[in-house]
């Protein structure tokens, strides 16, 4: 197209368009004002406003808000659960500032909460209490959440919680519920819906005590080591993950406490704006929590409450049979260990009697209720202390009695006092000390058993005279008063002394009496009566683990609770193994020797169908009445089976029980048999085997 120039320089085309000039010049001058006006703002918040937002920025923080992981459960060998926890929904309040405005009296000067705030918090507290009546389960007068309830589970003057921390308005929230406060979040901005756990423990009540216990982290950071710990730690790490919430269940005792970190996962947590009150702004962020890994323990829940049924029928049996003309009412409580010779695996742990450990789980404790388990909460087969009590206040530590006999055999074996065919005769009696100032010891009953072949015939025979005339008192006349060392090292090689290593809380390594007898009386006297049971005091599981050394011929193994740790998926996090401890080397003819000793005759086991070695103990403890004093006979029995080739080793103690072969014996038997049957000691478990046939019924 041919171009059309015009005189003054223009062409057709510019002509055309007179208004674009001006166009551009509006645009430059539009621009241009825009311009000068940011220039304007940024001064403004630069010079004027900027020390104000300066401590607004500065006074503004981020906290993190802990949200509590559902617990993992703890299973018996075959999976049942023993404590477990089932999810809940909570619903949670988040306090901000206005909720919390105040004013202050011109006249009076006193501050009190904004009409407003309050007018918000009533109005959200009838909401609340409405809806729940509305969409909640059917629940009985007495416990529907009321306006007043939800106004002080609010906590806005955060008496309770810090400001920023998430108030619990109701747990357990039905399905309709969480549904409504879910679809509702715009009405409700300040509520949280989180699940947590539930925890409960099997009701047949297996192996309480071993298992544990849980509390409020508030009511454990200021007891336990453990929490003292993680609360230092808190303050330190920057990982919320690792943060405990105060109204968070933690284990107090048992499994629960010592596998704590395992079962509880991770928490999750919200972050939430935080001003210089302390009061949350708003959730920033939600980082959800991990749910705790299971602990898969060696009990057998069959063994199990067989083995504390067995306890409980064997008091009552000896409260009204008498043996050697005496019944023994003061029998109140026993104690029994089930350990595998190989393994190390505790397949039985009873400490009766028990109570059900559900009663913690409310996280208040009545004092009444308190008040009747307070002697038998803990665990009796691990530790004296909280963990029963017999009518004369016998704890569940106890002397050893007869059960010591192998024992000190070995000892007398190894220093060399005395020989596998070293012979003896047993006059009944026998004296220690300064001549014109002796003591005289003698047999249970004053029995004189006349010649022993050999050191076997005395531990069968379970003659006290041979232990002190043929190990105590050679003790004493080859090292003197270091003789009580001696003695003292030789006992903790067999974990008599120290704690057995289970890993359990409050261990106990038992009372080493013959140590305080060497100083208030003689180190003689010690040895000798140690040499025969009454100077040193044990747990079940100390006397287990020592059966178990005496079948594993030196070799003492951990006891082991725990088989493995699996996550959520069932995936394998750890496995648990045999762990030997320490090995006494003896000359397997005295281990030999040893073992063919123990050979008691004891009725309950009479029919028993393998050959198997064990020990009977009666052990004296003094009590007093009216400042007079008596003694009383605590039952104690050892046995490991078969004799050849041991699968099981057992210990039994029954306070005040009478003699341990009519007592703690026939505990011990059922044990063996329940075991037998679920496993089979020769390797076949009974249960597995079909019932002969009676010919003579066809």
């Amino acid at each position: 197209m041919k171009s059309i120039f015009r005189p003054d320089g223009r062409n057709e085309e510019q002509s055309a368009n007179p208004s674009l000039s001006l166009r551009i010049n509006i645009f430059f001058f539009g621009t241009f004002i825009i311009f000068c006006i940011i220039i304007v703002r940024l001064a403004i918040l630069q010079f004027v406003e900027g020390p104000t937002l300066t401590e607004v920025e500065t006074s503004r923080d981020t906290k993190n808000v802990p949200l509590a992981s559902i617990r993992g459960n703890i299973l018996a060998k075959g999976g049942e659960k023993l404590a477990y926890s089932t999810s809940v929904q909570t619903l949670y309040f988040s306090l901000t500032t206005d909720y919390t405005e105040t004013v202050t009296d011109k006249t009076t000067k006193l501050t009190s909460r904004s009409p407003e705030a309050t007018t918000k918090a009533n109005q959200l507290a009838a909401d609340l209490a409405a809806d729940f009546a509305k969409y909640g389960a059917k629940v009985p007068e007495d416990e529907v959440i009321t306006k007043d309830a939800v106004l002080k589970a609010m906590d806005l003057d955060s008496k309770v919680y810090s400001g920023f921390m998430l108030r619990p308005i109701k747990r357990g929230l039905v399905k309709e519920e969480i549904a409504y406060f879910m679809e509702h979040k715009d009405k409700y901005p300040n509520l949280t819906v989180s699940e947590e756990d539930e925890r409960h423990y099997d009701p047949d009540t297996v192996a309480v005590q071993t298992v544990g216990y849980i509390k409020p982290f508030k009511k454990s950071k200021e007891s336990l080591d453990i929490y003292l710990n993680i609360q230092a730690a808190m303050r330190k790490d920057a990982d919320p993950g690792l943060a405990y919430r105060d109204d968070e269940f933690v284990g107090f005792d048992g499994l629960e406490l010592q596998y704590q970190r395992e079962l509880r996962g991770r928490n999750g947590y919200l972050t939430v704006g935080v001003n210089a009150k302390n009061m949350a702004e708003g959730i920033e962020a939600i980082v959800p929590p991990v749910k705790g890994n299971d602990v898969w323990t060696t009990i057998d829940k069959n063994v199990q409450l067989k083995t504390e049924q067995a306890i409980l029928d064997q008091i009552k049996w000896v409260h009204s049979h008498p043996v050697q003309g005496k019944v023994h009412p003061d029998a109140k409580t026993g104690y029994a260990v089930a350990m595998e010779v190989d393994t190390g695996n505790i397949v039985a742990m009873a400490s009766m009697e028990d109570y059900d450990t559900n009663i913690w789980t409310s996280g208040t404790l009545p004092k009444e209720i308190y008040n009747e388990i307070q002697l038998n909460y803990q665990n009796g087969t691990v530790t004296p202390i909280s963990s029963g009590r017999s009518g004369h206040n016998f704890d569940s530590a106890v002397f050893l009695g007869s059960v010591i006999k192998p024992l000190t055999v070995l000892i007398g074996l190894n220093e060399g006092f005395i020989t596998t065919r070293t012979t003896y005769t047993d006059k009944g009696s026998t004296t220690f000390g300064r001549a014109g100032y002796e003591t005289t010891v003698r047999n249970a009953g004053g029995h004189a058993y006349g010649f022993f072949n050999s050191p076997a015939e005395a531990i069968e025979k379970s003659s006290n005279v041979f232990m002190i005339d043929m190990v105590g008192k050679k003790l004493y006349e080859k090292y003197g008063s270091e003789g009580v060392n001696v003695w003292d090292k030789y006992m903790r090689e067999f974990g008599l002394g120290e704690r057995p290593g289970s890993g359990l809380p409050n261990e106990h390594k038992g009372l080493i009496n013959y140590v305080k007898e060497a100083k208030s009386g003689s180190a003689q006297s010690a040895l000798v009566f140690a040499s025969f049971g009454q100077q040193g005091r044990y747990t079940a599981l100390q006397l287990a683990q020592y059966a178990s050394t005496l079948a594993n011929q030196g070799v003492r193994i951990k006891p082991q609770l725990v088989s493995k740790i699996t996550d959520q998926s069932g995936n394998i996090v750890k496995t648990f193994g045999r762990e030997v401890l320490n090995e006494v080397k003896f000359d397997k003819a005295y281990w030999r020797e040893v073992i063919k000793g123990m050979n008691t005759s004891v009725s309950a086991f009479e029919d028993f169908p393998y050959d198997f070695a064990r020990k009977t103990g009666t052990s004296q403890q003094q009590y007093t009445v009216k400042k007079s004093s008596y003694l009383a006979d605590n039952g104690v029995f050892i046995a490991f089976a078969p004799r050849e080739n041991p699968k099981l080793a057992v210990a039994v103690v029954i306070p005040e029980g009478g003699f341990g072969s009519n007592s703690a014996a026939p505990v011990a038997r059922k044990i063996f048999d329940a075991y037998d049957w679920e496993y089979g000691l020769d390797g076949t478990p009974k249960k597995n085997i079909p019932p002969v046939k009676d010919e003579t019924k066809q």
